[in-house]
């Protein structure tokens, strides 16, 4: 029997190189160029940044999702979610170490679906850290249910037609190419009916109608665009996977960004603790800090336990999908991750604004941008309600009504089941 909580000693050497790395020199760009990673940067910023990459490479973490004939490491999700976890802590650091979203799924279905000029023309420089991408699934009437998807794509003597409306693709503005999502059967409904095909985003007829922010963010300066696909022609090798594949590949692509979400989610989550921790011994009231205070002692044991809980839940997720090699065998835990990741960070934010009190609040410290993305959090990917919908469905497949009208735990039938097999006759009825 194996059991253990270890890293093994040469990745946690690569571990604690990453997590200084990230601490010294990628935290700083996040301040430096807030809100610039997912933009092709210009001269002066690839001065700084292409050397941060190149020592990243050098220390094999790059683009660490993928395996080695594609220029990763093949570390498995087990390795990759610790690395996650220190990632999580920077909006840049996922650029540098070349495994951002949506870019890190986007690669994983043209690695396991894309022909060999798809992942020359694509996967490529994507990898390399050359381009962005989209992931243009969702749309403005259906949200992200496939049953409702009206955007089709035609077949005409040329190839492809693309027409209909894109809804929260993100980093359209600055990707490119879009993987779109279209209907390519209607009478073969939402599961066989489905096909994916990549398009260059300079492909005419491509619409970004309006860039769409978060929360507070400026009107039109967001990073999720509303697209109208209007008569996009693409040739045949546009279509990735084969016709009808769309839904099966859009699961191989969310199961594994579903847990690097999650351990992201959780060095975030740290950080937030963290900078709890140090306002409560720091901040003096008339009687002492405020760590002496049991309500924030209760704050920080219930953060620092939830937070627990839910790290090694995600680490179990990891291991149990290296183990399986199969995301479908998995699909309850993973469902069960994304359900409870966005409370997590909302609560531990939370609390770390009310320790802070009114500087809490304020635009000057990041809690309330946390709990935004916690919102996020909560409907990308797919809503919490409908992974709590697969969850407990997956729950009940391991289950079984009780025969008779009692239920099993019924104690008075369990107790005369118990007299009867071990009770002598005569005590029975006692």
């Amino acid at each position: 029997m194996a059991w253990d909580f270890e890293t093994d000693p040469d990745f946690q050497k690569l571990l604690d190189w990453a997590d200084a790395f990230v601490r010294e020199e990628v935290e700083p760009l996040d301040l430096a160029f807030p809100g610039q990673q997912f933009t092709p940067p210009g001269p002066e910023l690839r001065k700084i940044v292409d050397p941060l990459k190149e020592e990243v490479r050098r220390h094999r973490l790059w683009a660490a999702h993928l395996g080695p004939e594609l220029g990763g490491e093949g570390y498995g999700q087990l390795r990759l979610a610790l690395l996650n976890e220190i990632l999580g802590r920077s909006e840049w650091a996922p650029v540098i170490f070349g495994c951002q979203a949506p870019d890190t799924g986007n690669a994983e279905i043209i690695a396991h679906f894309g022909t060999e000029q798809q992942k020359a023309t694509y996967l490529r420089p994507l990898l390399d850290g050359e381009v962005f991408s989209c992931y243009s699934m969702t749309e403005p009437q259906a949200g992200a249910d496939p049953a409702l998807f009206e955007t089709r794509a035609v077949r005409d003597d040329d190839g492809w037609v693309i027409d209909g409306w894109k809804f929260f693709s993100s980093n359209a503005r600055t990707a490119a190419f879009f993987i779109v999502m279209a209907v390519t059967d209607p009478e073969a409904g939402p599961y066989e009916g489905m096909s994916m095909f990549l398009v260059p985003s300079d492909t005419p007829g491509i619409r970004i109608e309006r860039n769409v922010g978060l929360g507070d963010e400026p009107m039109g300066e967001g990073a999720h665009a509303l697209i109208h696909y209007d008569g996009v022609r693409v040739p045949d090798d546009a279509l990735l996977g084969g016709p009808g594949q769309a839904f099966a590949i859009a699961q191989t692509r969310l199961g594994g960004g579903r847990v690097h979400h999650a351990m992201r989610t959780i060095g975030h989550a740290q950080k937030a603790l963290d900078m709890m921790c140090e306002r409560a011994l720091g901040r003096r009231t008339r009687d002492g800090v405020l760590a002496d205070k049991q309500f924030v002692q209760g704050y920080i044991a219930d953060s620092y336990a939830q937070l627990t809980q839910f790290r090694l839940f995600v680490l179990y997720v990891a291991w149990s999908i290296d183990k399986h090699n199969d995301y479908r065998a998995v699909r309850k835990d993973i469902a069960a991750v994304k359900v409870v990741m966005p409370q997590v960070l909302h609560d531990i934010a939370q609390r770390a604004a009310q320790v802070h009190g009114a500087l809490g609040m304020s635009n000057e410290m990041p809690f309330q941008k946390m709990m935004l993305g916690a919102g996020v959090m909560g409907m990308a990917d797919g809503p919490t309600e409908v992974h709590k919908v697969t969850v407990a469905r997956q729950v009940l497949r391991d289950h079984r009504p009780a025969d008779g009208p009692w239920p099993t735990g019924h104690l008075p039938t369990r107790r005369a089941a118990a007299l009867a097999k071990y009770a002598p006759e005569e005590d029975r009825d006692l």
